[in-house]
């Protein structure tokens, strides 16, 4: 809405000589008179300066109405800006945010932010900056005189369910307590002015990352709300749906190459019995680092971009939990890939047993698990086969990754929900399920029937 449209209850008031002339840059860009004493007014108090505003928020400014301009700008200086860097940035997040709310019809006032005394006892001990945009509140990193060098892998936390109204002021001294920290980002929401329920915490020593998962996931920051904290894993694996399935990894690592900074490694899965198919109409792209994954997504995903004639799907792979090497030592399951059809379980545990006593066996269409009885057995077994023949065609053989504890909980818990699923349809108990054929009528035409394998969680236990 331009300046055009001014009959807002509120005239156009006449400006000074002076204002004028200090006005001259705002009314250059078309910003209305009433605007531009506003504005004047707002120079006068020190919160903003003329230089403050961009060329992009002076152009954003100037298609509000005067009277929802104004009421932006009042908002602005409502607003703690002391710790805002880039404030013409900041005015733009608050004017999308105003445009947003108005369109719902949900025009809340500013909600109140962290406590300012508090705040600056925070800053001040520790010497930290505060950064603060409109989607983001970045305390300190790095700490005033030591290494700049980030932290690497394991220092950083995630922590969620974090209350909306809840700022640097209580957060910073509880995690304090766990070690000294390099810096954390509070996600904001610029349509509430609330925290988006979650921050990234980077700590200087991985100890003191490893102590907040241990003695502050599940604390309650408030009454009745636990906080989820865990270790932050950078996502750098984006998945690709959509692609020709005669297509190489080499000639899909070049077409993706070409269009995004930073590939690093392309991941793809291609069916044992079918050698013509080179991939399974996906791929994973893995980059060099979660920065340059997210602008490879952001870039695919812009312009319908397309690859071989085709629309891709692109989005973020789930993010592989890595067991720790304690657990890894303990693994005495081998994951086997590349299995063709005509490979059973018995010559699969027929090939293997050269090499030490095998408890059991399970294939699931081109993979499967052998479970050996000792760990040196099926390491033994791993050294000698892999990149052999089983069948008609090279394997590749590596140790299984047991899930993480989540993975586990999740699993368990969609077990549960299928075993109440059947209880309440069928009546039967957890192994047991009807024959699927029979009268429409539900009357039973024969008997029943035992559900195959039903050890799947545990072998689930064992997937990639």
């Amino acid at each position: 809405m331009s300046q055009n449209g001014e009959d807002v209850n509120m005239k156009e008031e006449t400006l000074t000589a002076e204002e004028e002339a200090q006005a001259q840059i705002l009314l250059d860009h078309g910003i209305s008179k009433v605007v531009a004493k506003e504005l004047l007014a707002i120079y006068e108090t020190g919160k903003l300066t003329q230089s403050d505003l961009d060329d992009r928020a002076m152009d954003a400014l100037k298609e509000f109405a005067p009277e929802d301009a104004i009421k932006v700008l009042g908002q602005l200086v409502e607003t703690n800006l002391e710790h805002v860097g880039n404030k013409s940035a900041y005015l733009c997040g608050q004017m999308k945010a105003y445009r947003h709310k108005l369109r719902a019809g949900n025009m809340q006032s500013l909600v109140k932010g962290p406590d300012e005394a508090k705040l600056k006892e925070i800053l001040d001990r520790t010497g930290y900056s505060l950064d603060v945009t409109t989607g983001q509140r970045k305390f300190g990193g790095p700490p005033p005189g030591d290494d700049p060098t980030p932290p690497g892998p394991g220092h950083e936390i995630f922590c969620g369910k974090i209350p909306k109204d809840v700022f640097e002021d209580e957060l910073i001294p509880l995690f304090e307590k766990c070690g000294k920290i390099w810096d954390m980002r509070l996600m904001m929401d610029p349509m509430t002015g609330l925290n988006r329920g979650y921050c990234f915490i980077t700590f200087c020593e991985k100890d003191a990352a490893t102590e907040a998962v241990n003695s502050l996931h599940n604390y309650e920051i408030r009454s009745g709300k636990p906080l989820k904290v865990n270790i932050s894993v950078a996502n750098v694996r984006l998945f690709v749906g959509n692609i020709p399935k005669n297509k190489t990894k080499e000639e899909i690592q070049e077409e993706f190459g070409k269009k995004t900074d930073g590939l690093q490694d392309v991941i793809v899965y291609g069916t044992a019995d079918n050698p013509k198919q080179k991939n399974r109409g996906f791929a994973f792209l893995e980059y060099e680092s979660h920065k340059l994954a997210s602008n490879a997504k952001r870039k695919l995903q812009s312009g319908h971009q397309k690859f071989w004639q085709c629309d891709v799907i692109v989005d973020w792979a789930d993010p592989m939990e890595e067991p720790d090497d304690e657990t890894m030592a303990k693994v005495k399951v081998l994951y086997v890939r590349n299995l063709t059809s005509d490979v059973t379980e018995e010559m699969l545990k027929e090939k293997f047993l050269e090499h030490g006593k095998v408890d059991r066996v399970k294939k699931i269409k081109d993979y499967g698990f052998v479970h050996f009885e000792e760990r040196d057995d099926a390491l033994k077994a791993m050294d000698a086969l892999n990149g052999s023949k089983i069948g008609s065609l090279e394997v590749d053989i590596s140790l299984a990754k047991p899930p993480s504890e989540n993975k586990k909980k999740e699993q368990r818990k969609r077990d549960q929900e299928r075993r109440m699923m059947r209880a309440a349809y069928y009546g039967f108990d957890d192994f047991w399920v009807p024959p699927m054929r029979g009268h429409p009528t539900g009357a039973r035409t024969g008997g029943m029937r035992r559900q195959p394998y039903a050890g799947v969680y545990d072998l689930f236990m064992f997937i990639r």
